[in-house]
């Protein structure tokens, strides 16, 4: 059966530790300052961070057209297995 409405994503948070250096740090810092001046609401470091990530993922081309090289070479993998079987 074809649903107009595709399958609605993971919306589990998963937590990601990393280790910043201190310059990194203070520029995130800055960040949160920054948009809570811009914005007038003021957001933690850790709650900007996915937002920031997911922009600049968006952002790149490179990135999107390799990962969508690596989605179709999963595909064809995942259907030769399948023919295999």
């Amino acid at each position: 059966m074809t649903l107009k409405l595709d399958r609605l994503p993971d919306r589990e948070a998963v937590k990601i530790t990393f280790t910043a250096d201190a310059d990194l740090k203070a520029a995130l810092n800055d960040y949160a300052e920054i948009y809570r001046r811009t914005y007038g609401q003021k957001e933690s470091v850790a709650e900007l961070i996915p937002f920031m990530l997911n922009a600049f993922m968006e952002a790149d081309p490179g990135f999107r057209r390799a990962r969508r090289q690596l989605a179709e070479t999963r595909r064809q993998s995942s259907s030769s297995q399948t023919k295999e079987a």
